[in-house]
């Protein structure tokens, strides 16, 4: 079936980024393989983690379905987008049925993007990851490939404005090497894994990030141990947490 919908947004999306001059570097995008199917599994800081995450697979000439939410294809102007993308609906009501799709991709040779962590991280570091991205790398038999990004936050991220037109913003988009499930008793050790290996890349883009905040008032997109002003794992946690 041909692509129609998905080349023309990246077209787009590139040609918003040298308008906003974004300064983005791409790390270990030959890991990701140039047939067959894989996982991108990364964290999550950004409502735009997605764009980001997936430029990580354009110098392998893969494009990424990601899985999101349900309420993300329903939308009367992003719905048709998602839709002619061939992204994955998650209906939380009907988990079975969106993993189900996503193994069936995974078998058909698709790479399938993935956010272990659910929600963004309001710490910026990285949550306790679901099971569901290694499950179903086992099911399929591909790999999984840990993903980092950084600086995305800074663009758009929960509790705070949109800064969708801030210019020269450096973002960081590191991919890890594939981990085979075979090399794993169960997804649950491979999950164990994946928070480590993904955690490790997180660090890395951390350190190598090439802008500190402006000032006091600009920590708030540094996480705690780091300096800045972001809640730690315990606050997000306590901030996630449905109120009676």
């Amino acid at each position: 079936m041909p692509e129609l919908v998905y080349p023309p947004v990246i077209a787009f999306a590139k040609t918003m980024f040298r308008v906003l001059d974004l300064q983005i570097t791409v790390e270990g995008a030959h890991h990701v393989p140039r047939g067959g199917g894989a996982v991108l599994a990364s964290n999550h800081v950004s409502y735009l983690d997605f764009i980001f995450c997936g430029l990580g697979a354009l110098e392998s000439r893969r494009l990424v379905r990601f899985m999101a939410k349900q309420s993300v294809f329903t939308h009367r102007v992003s719905g048709p987008l998602m839709r002619g993308m061939r992204h994955i609906p998650v209906d939380r009501k009907a988990g079975a049925d969106s993993y189900a799709a996503a193994v069936d991709a995974l078998r058909r040779g698709e790479v399938v993007g993935v956010f272990p962590e659910a929600t963004i991280s309001r710490s910026f570091t990285v949550k306790d990851l679901k099971s569901g991205a290694t499950r179903m790398a086992r099911e399929a038999g591909v790999p999984v490939l840990p993903v980092a990004l950084w600086g995305t936050q800074r663009l758009w991220t929960k509790g705070r404005p949109r800064a969708l037109t801030r210019r020269h913003t450096p973002i960081s988009v590191l991919v890890g090497e594939p981990m085979d499930p075979a090399g794993w008793p169960d997804a649950t050790a491979m999950t164990a894994a994946l928070a480590e290996r993904m955690t490790a890349l997180v660090d890395r883009a951390q350190q190598a990030y090439p802008e500190q905040p402006a000032g006091p008032d600009d920590r708030w997109w540094l996480p705690a141990h780091l300096g800045g002003t972001a809640p730690t794992a315990e606050e997000a946690a306590a901030l996630d947490r449905p109120r009676a």
